[in-house]
């Protein structure tokens, strides 16, 4: 699927400031993640918010690989996990008992672990930083996972409804070292607009609405977070759903299986349909499907039979 103009993640930077931020907002791309989930509203709120947070996350780095955020505790929702590439290709699962579900994240969630997983294929190496659960909301643990794990202080909002998900991030940056007498006065001063800056920032995003995050323009967002300072705008980067399942994947999956097995479930059931884990979208191979599937297969080994 392609990237819609409506589905996009932007840096900004505060000029003279050590004061960055990113601005993600998602439409197309969130109601393709869930074309073929079934998610009660407060799953998919905090499903929405976990998917923007991943992109604000990825859009903080430069790597390449895959980026994913998980959420697991004794909640109602036992598991989410969503990943976004450096590309910005992104998808998401949740798991939870819809009997305890509620509004409050304190439910949701409960009690137990957020963890952030850089994997880089190219240079084959894996960063994991696992902080607690902690405060009343996705955003607030997540600045202490910033706070915590990656000792940058940040203020994070997001917001997600049936329509579209949005996030936005301010952190503030170390400030660069020098040395003499006019260096170190000059640096004092500089670091305490950059504290101000940040703190006005962050007082701005705690008074904007979740209604405001999805649908103001971008423009009245960024100044009311940094008023009247001038703002260096990056590039927008456009963000897509992209999960790794495919009917290629899933065929491997069945010969793994084997021609007996695949052909006993097709003989009782007319069909054999797997579920993919994450986007949960079903791949059907009837009878016909499953006679070109074991054509020309005899003699292959068994693998994994899960698609993901």
């Amino acid at each position: 699927m392609s990237a819609s103009a409506s589905d996009w993640v932007r840096r900004f930077a505060v000029e003279h400031r050590e004061v960055r931020g990113q601005l993600v907002r998602l439409g197309p791309a969130w109601l393709a993640l869930r074309e073929h989930g079934d998610y009660p509203e407060p799953v998919r709120a905090l499903l929405g918010e976990a998917v923007a947070a991943t992109v604000l996350l990825a859009s903080t780095l430069k790597f390449e690989g895959e980026l994913t955020l998980q959420l697991q505790g004794d909640g109602a929702v036992r598991l989410l996990v969503a990943q976004c590439t450096h590309d910005f290709r992104v998808r998401a699962v949740a798991r939870f008992d819809r009997e305890r579900l509620a509004e409050d994240f304190a439910t949701l969630a409960g009690q137990g672990s957020i963890a952030v997983t850089i994997e880089s294929g190219r240079l084959q190496s894996r960063y994991q930083g696992v902080v607690p659960i902690d405060g009343d909301s996705l955003a607030s643990s997540l600045e202490y996972y910033f706070e915590n794990s990656e000792q940058l202080p940040t203020r994070v909002r997001l917001a997600a409804d049936a329509a579209g998900a949005a996030g936005l991030l301010v952190q503030r940056m170390p400030q660069q070292g020098g040395v003499g007498a006019d260096v170190a006065s000059a640096a004092v001063a500089r670091e305490a607009e950059a504290w101000e800056t940040f703190e006005t920032a962050a007082r701005a995003l705690a008074d904007i609405g979740a209604d405001e995050l999805l649908l103001r323009p971008v423009e009245e967002l960024l100044q009311r977070a940094v008023p009247g300072l001038d703002l260096r705008m990056f590039d927008t980067q456009a963000v897509s759903f992209g999960c790794r399942c495919s009917r290629e994947r899933v065929t491997g999956m069945l010969r793994s299986l084997g021609a007996e097995e695949v052909r006993a479930i097709v003989a009782e059931q007319g069909a054999v349909t797997v579920t993919c884990e994450f986007c949960h979208k079903p791949w059907r191979f009837d009878a016909v499907d499953a006679s070109e599937l074991f054509g020309d297969a005899a003699g292959r080994s068994p693998g994994s039979p899960r698609v993901n």
